[in-house]
């Protein structure tokens, strides 16, 4: 189960066991989109106010962002107040 407007874990990993090669380019497109959306969500809802399960996925998932991409963390929602100064006390 997932929270509403999330992807539930079945569903990503189904898409990630699924090899990109045996994918249609309509496929591909909405998974791109589809998860685009969910890292928006995943960033800007709290973890206390996501299921056991979703949060889970959710730190996995933020682990995995910062390794590849080299992120320093932080939610979307961290960030934007960081660059509009209003994380300032």
């Amino acid at each position: 189960m997932s929270d509403a407007g999330r992807k539930d874990l079945h569903t990503k990993i189904g898409e990630g066991i699924t090899p990109d090669s045996t994918k249609s380019t309509q496929q591909k497109m909405k998974e791109t989109v589809t998860d685009t959306g969910d890292k928006f969500a995943r960033g800007t809802q709290p973890d206390h106010d996501k299921s056991l399960g979703q949060e889970a996925s959710d730190k996995v998932s933020r682990s995995h962002d910062r390794e590849a991409h080299g992120s320093s963390g932080g939610s979307i929602l961290d960030k934007t107040k960081g660059a509009l100064g209003l994380d300032k006390h």
